[in-house]
């Protein structure tokens, strides 16, 4: 067995402030007490674990994966991809990648979200895939829409992409975003704002990666997700690693 060295641990001084009076909600859902650290047990660590003979063709594209490519969603077309990395820049083979957005117009399928811009009945806004050997992940969508949201007088979200990645089981499961290059909001943004270091928020901004591009199609973004260590991307749930 190698010796890797050391677990490079968790700064969480770099991480989001889990109290940010800016982004109000962080007012209520901010922790009062200390965490709690508590070791995991057998059934976090091995199971249930997911099937993946249970994914489908189109599951990762989500262009058509709504109408089962009966019809194409509307937007301008984009090629999500990258790989998924431990500390030490190994890849992360056969992990789960999710991925949920709003529409090309910023508009959520939930039943919560009543925001004007309409609906696109060919766009469900999920996804899902399975890394390869290498720990390489894509999705073909849409580039999401901004959207207002109720925190302060006129408050946005940048365009961004929501994902979830699985480790061995379900008790294993860190939740992230991407956001896109060159978009104006992401300095505007109370949540991407918590994130003090700007170096560490541009850890979620993705690229664009001209090299994965197809003319007259889709331009591609690459975003790696690097799960522990120095070069670790910013998880919403996870303050001190897997």
């Amino acid at each position: 067995m190698t010796d890797l060295g050391p677990l490079i641990p968790r700064n969480r001084a770099i991480h989001p402030v889990p109290y940010d009076p800016d982004y109000k909600t962080s007012v209520p859902r901010s922790p009062g007490l200390p965490l709690l650290s508590m070791e995991s047990t057998p059934s976090e660590e091995t199971g249930p674990r997911f099937g993946h003979s249970l994914l489908g063709a189109l599951d990762n594209n989500l262009i058509l994966n709504f109408t089962q490519g009966a019809a194409p969603a509307i937007g301008e077309r984009i090629l999500m991809h990258g790989r998924v990395l431990d500390e030490n820049a190994r890849p992360v083979p056969h992990t789960l990648v999710e991925i949920w957005q709003a529409n090309a117009g910023g508009r959520y399928r939930h039943i919560k979200d009543n925001y004007l811009a309409p609906l696109d009945p060919n766009f469900g806004g999920c996804g899902r895939t399975i890394t390869d050997e290498n720990g390489y992940y894509e999705f073909l969508t849409i580039r999401p829409g901004a959207y207002p949201w109720p925190n302060r007088a006129n408050d946005w979200r940048p365009m961004h992409v929501h994902i979830s990645v699985f480790g061995h089981s379900f008790g294993q499961r860190l939740i992230t975003q991407m956001y896109f290059e060159g978009d104006p909001l992401i300095n505007r943004c109370p949540i991407a704002a918590t994130i003090k270091d700007r170096s560490q928020l541009d850890r979620l901004v993705a690229p664009l990666d001209m090299s994965k591009s197809r003319p007259l199609d889709f331009l591609a973004y690459k975003f790696d997700i690097v799960l522990r260590g120095r070069r670790q991307t910013m998880f919403e749930n996870k303050l001190d690693g897997m």
